[in-house]
């Protein structure tokens, strides 16, 4: 696949990932498995593993599986606040995967110090700039900025102010960018802005290979960019945790659910800790219901925003070179305007 442009552009990112194109794909519970590993890391880009809050063991087993499959390079992304989060690391460090990534919320120091003492690359999400500077500081080898229009847990600042904050400054390790990104043009312009690479994750749902259920991928068809909305938080006594999915009546649910609590709270009718957990147990499952399930009714269809610019599902081979074919010619027609302006 011609990529006369891109070369220099990414090559940061390819020596960093050790693969053909920085791109990753997002680790999404109950989907980024073996198999979309093996498909996404096949094709040239860095699959990822997501560890959710399954079973040490099981991860354990996940990840052999996914060496098995490919020799091709990979991470597993572990969420620091599953409750499994210390037998993760356990599997990880035991095994052959040479690539973490930190999500949920930012690992402790010791974290990021006891993969690396194993010979691990560390990757850790930012959704701040502030994070992004303390990441560093802890020593990650990358970082993944993330902006609110991605799906799933999500920070509150775009992708766009993100770009501004932090990598227009050089935080001074690779740096790839995620959240609304779903073009091979997109692409480009983040290279040319001095992206390391990319990450995206509900392009990659929308791949043959990818295990979510039927149903999920039809919804993802037909939905548009505003469906994909962040839960809302209507009052600072019942705090939510920020995740971005399509609406759906679950949703619709959940928002009557917080105004119902916060006026038993009111009236003294319940107290706050019963009334969190009712909020917090809401959602217990949800993730499941839609991916494996396949209701997308009550389910939560996590997406980001950029689930509004995919239409079809698609072999993951034909992803990618569109992907890479329209980055290419973006370059292309970027270089034919400013040579016509004498730049």
């Amino acid at each position: 696949m011609k990529t006369t442009c891109l070369d220099g552009l990414w090559q940061q990112g390819r020596d960093f990932l050790g693969t053909r194109y920085p791109i990753l794909c997002g680790a999404m519970t109950w989907i980024s498995d073996a198999t979309l590993v093996k498909a996404v890391s096949e094709q040239g880009g860095f699959g990822c593993l997501a560890a959710g809050n399954m079973p040490g063991e099981a991860l354990a087993a996940e990840i052999d599986k996914c060496a098995a499959q490919t020799d091709k390079p990979f991470a597993v992304n572990l969420v620091t606040i599953a409750p499994n989060f210390p037998a993760h690391k356990e599997a990880v460090l035991a095994s052959k995967a040479k690539t973490v990534i930190f999500a949920g919320n930012f690992p402790k120091k010791n974290d990021v110090a006891q993969m690396k003492a194993a010979g691990k690359k560390v990757l850790s999400f930012a959704s701040t700039d502030s994070i992004a500077e303390q990441m560093v500081r802890f020593g990650v080898d990358g970082l993944i900025l993330e902006g609110s229009e991605a799906g799933g847990h999500i920070g509150h600042v775009s992708l766009m102010i993100l770009l501004q904050q932090v990598l227009f400054k050089n935080p001074g390790v690779p740096t790839f960018v995620a959240g609304g990104i779903a073009t091979g043009r997109m692409i480009a312009h983040l290279l040319l802005m001095g992206a390391a690479g990319v990450q995206m994750g509900t392009r990659f749902v929308m791949s043959e290979e990818c295990t979510a259920h039927p149903n999920l991928k039809a919804r993802f068809v037909k939905a548009r960019a505003r469906e994909a909305m962040s839960t809302p938080e209507y009052d600072k006594r019942l705090p939510i945790v920020a995740v971005r999915a399509l609406k759906n009546k679950s949703t619709e649910e959940f928002g009557r659910l917080q105004l119902e609590l916060l006026q038993l709270m009111n009236e003294n009718k319940i107290g706050h800790a019963e009334a969190q957990y009712k909020v917090e147990s809401f959602w217990m499952g949800g993730l499941r219901k839609a991916a494996v399930d396949g209701d997308v009714d009550r389910g939560s269809c996590m997406a980001g925003q950029s689930v509004g610019l995919v239409d079809k599902v698609q072999p993951m081979q034909d992803i990618f070179a569109e992907l890479i074919g329209e980055a290419e010619s973006e370059l292309e027609a970027v270089q034919a305007r400013l040579a016509a302006i004498g730049g």
